[in-house]
């Protein structure tokens, strides 16, 4: 089920929007034009998921809700008890990136799974709620304004040899291939927290530059830290759907 109605008298204008998914809801209200308020809920079964959403669901239509639209730049976000989750992820990327590593929280591969990617994922949405979030800017200002890191952004055209000296040299007593490998975290987990909160990229060069961070990363595997397999699920899945979006959504 998914239903978005709104409510509009003199005095105020706000939408009401449920969506099942398998035992869970989510609910998601506030004055229209906003992102409003999250709650997701979960039942021991998928028929009494869908009774209790009908129930409210017929509660609102009773009230005066009407059938909607949410505007085109509806964004989501996750709730603090359930983190990360499909029902408070964009459509478009619900569409696009539909694997379980998506929303994987502990697994260091996974774009929003290691410390890093997922604290950047974080301090984007609060970035998106504020409304001054720009995601390319925001990883620079994120890593040298925020946490104090020395901002190394991939480059393709460094050599084998310049890459494993830049993984020996000490930035304020961490090693080069830490510095390397955490920036390349928060890169890829900001361009995937765009599409996942906003349903869109604001700049192609942002998923370029996640596309040369899951490179320089199996480079590293390779030349610094001795890994000598192919390359992971992990890496393979995300490159492959997110070319998939930016050769249809973005260009």
């Amino acid at each position: 089920m998914l239903e978005i109605l709104r409510f509009t008298d003199e005095k105020s204008d706000k939408f009401w929007k449920i969506e099942t998914l398998g035992c869970e809801f989510v609910l998601n209200w506030g004055k229209f034009g906003t992102s409003g308020r999250y709650e997701i809920k979960d039942f021991d079964s998928e028929p009494e998921c869908e009774k209790q959403a009908q129930k409210l669901l017929a509660s609102k239509l009773k009230k005066g809700y009407t059938r909607s639209e949410l505007p085109s730049g509806h964004l989501y976000f996750d709730t603090d008890e359930f983190g990360l989750h499909p029902l408070t992820s964009h459509p478009n990327f619900r569409r696009y990136f539909s694997d379980a590593i998506y929303y994987d929280e502990c697994d260091e591969e996974a774009p929003f799974g290691s410390d890093d990617g997922n604290d950047a994922f974080k301090s984007l949405q609060e970035a998106f709620r504020k409304g001054d979030a720009k995601a390319l800017k925001f990883v620079q200002d994120l890593l040298e304004r925020e946490w104090g890191f020395t901002y190394l952004p991939p480059d393709k055209n460094q050599s084998n040899e310049e890459l494993k000296s830049l993984a020996k040299r000490d930035f304020s007593g961490l090693l080069g291939d830490q510095i390397m490998y955490s920036n390349d975290q928060v890169i890829i987990a900001i361009a995937f927290g765009e599409i996942k909160i906003s349903g869109k990229m604001s700049d192609k060069n942002l998923a370029l530059l996640a596309l040369d961070s899951m490179e320089r990363i199996e480079r590293l595997n390779r030349l610094v830290w001795g890994y000598a397999g192919d390359e992971s699920f992990y890496a393979a899945t995300m490159r492959r759907d997110l070319m998939k979006f930016m050769a249809e959504q973005v260009g």
